[in-house]
């Protein structure tokens, strides 16, 4: 990565999570600049990232920064970004927003007009930098920003890049929400296991560790997962009597249901971040 200043405006867990992938990867913790408004926050940021110029000021980071990462909540977007559209128009860092559910028409519009803008969707995991983020980048965007960006997303794990917004927010329904259909599925085994007698610790221990390591024998294996289910559901045996079970309840079509219910969701926030841009 080009050793380019590196911003964020707001500093909770994502911002922690990226700023010390950045920083464990080799990046100069000196050119990393954090916008918190909380103070005890600061001092937590100044701790962990005592290099790096952590301050209250929005506008110091992007008067400073070539790219600026907004991580802050989605409703406070708007009034932060209107505070720093005279920065943002005199400096045009590359802008990329993690912010859930907001578009980067409205971002590039609060903040002026023309900048490029790309938006990501993290997920969870990048707290133990094994994410996964969706990106798109905004017409503005160059090529070499956008591969800065991925450069930078991938501090905290891999990413894919989408050449729809739209896509975005199925990208939300897949992987932003999708650790926790994976919670789920855990817990279900877990209780499964201890109603049928097994110890609680047992239970979970077991459920756990078959989830970590059907993921990453799943991720190894360059086979479909039809043909890895396939090499579990032995003929007659056990995976076979319960894979069927969730066949006739049609787990399947439950399980797509549930996701594009996420996705309708993650559209209908992105059409009130748009109608309520004034707030």
């Amino acid at each position: 990565m080009t050793k380019k200043n590196i911003g964020f405006i707001g500093g909770g867990n994502m911002t922690r999570a990226i700023a010390g992938g950045l920083v464990d990867s080799g990046f100069d913790a000196t050119q990393l600049f954090i916008a918190e408004p909380d103070a005890t926050a600061r001092k937590t940021l100044a701790e962990a990232f005592p290099a790096s110029t952590i301050t209250a000021d929005n506008e110091q980071v992007m008067r400073t920064a070539s790219s600026v990462v907004l991580a802050v909540k989605p409703q406070v977007l708007p009034a932060v970004c209107r505070e720093l559209t005279p920065s943002a128009q005199a400096a045009r860092p590359l802008v990329i927003s993690i912010a859930a559910g907001v578009r980067s028409a409205d971002i590039d519009s609060w903040l002026g007009g023309g900048l490029p803008i790309v938006r990501v969707m993290p997920n969870q995991p990048a707290l133990i930098r094994r994410g996964i983020s969706g990106v798109y980048a905004n017409p503005n965007t160059s090529a070499a920003q956008v591969a800065h960006a991925v450069a930078i997303l991938e501090a905290v794990g891999k990413v894919v890049t989408v050449s729809r917004e739209a896509d975005i927010d199925t990208v939300t329904a897949v992987s932003g929400s999708g650790p926790a259909y994976f919670f789920l599925l855990i817990d279900m085994l877990a209780d499964a296991g201890v109603e049928l007698g097994l110890d609680a610790d047992a239970a979970a221990s077991l459920a756990i560790e078959t989830a970590c390591g059907a993921a990453e024998l799943a991720a190894r294996e360059p086979l479909s997962m039809q043909e890895l289910i396939r090499r579990v559901r032995s003929p007659g045996g056990t995976t076979e009597a319960a894979l069927d079970s969730l066949d006739a309840a049609n787990v399947r079509a439950i399980f797509a249901c549930a996701v594009k219910a996420a996705r309708d969701r993650a559209v209908v926030l992105a059409d009130d971040a748009h109608n309520n841009q004034s707030t």
